[in-house]
């Protein structure tokens, strides 16, 4: 008995990870493109903020923020949760940072001048997974509205 228990640990060892590495604008974009999505209606208005807003965040051309666009969609797409998104950002940004996201991601729920409960969900989310208290997390959404 202790054998075949030890075989089936082994088996688990010999696995390959499950969770893909993702860069951080990799995992930044996937997190937008999932609050366009949220709502079900991908609005111009939206499309627009999220193009201009990767392309700002990282210094992208126009060609690059296309790319990143379609590999973050794939991923998101063969995703089952945030956690392989929110990890790399855990993993590679301060807690401003972390805010900052967060704010964009308001931003872009509000791009079409309407928010989604479903946006709110996400958001609050990714804002769990990413340690952002929630007073920054109000803040955060304050800001953006405020920029709307």
């Amino acid at each position: 008995m202790f054998k075949q228990i030890k075989q089936l640990f082994s088996a688990f060892d010999e696995q390959p990870a499950q969770l893909q590495e993702h860069d951080l604008k990799t995992a930044v974009a996937a997190l937008l493109i999932e609050v366009m999505r949220a709502d079900r209606e991908q609005q111009d208005d939206e499309l627009k903020t999220l193009s201009l807003t990767l392309k700002k965040y990282f210094n992208l051309s126009d060609e690059d923020v296309s790319e990143l666009m379609q590999s973050a969609g794939k991923s998101l797409d063969d995703a089952t949760d945030y956690f392989q998104f929110s990890k790399q950002i855990n993993d590679q940004c301060s807690a401003e940072q972390r805010i900052e996201i967060i704010e964009l991601l308001w931003r872009l729920a509000y791009a079409d001048g309407e928010l989604d409960p479903q946006e709110e969900y996400v958001i609050r989310r990714v804002s769990n997974l990413l340690y952002v208290a929630h007073e920054d997390f109000i803040a955060a959404k304050l800001a953006a509205t405020k920029l709307s």
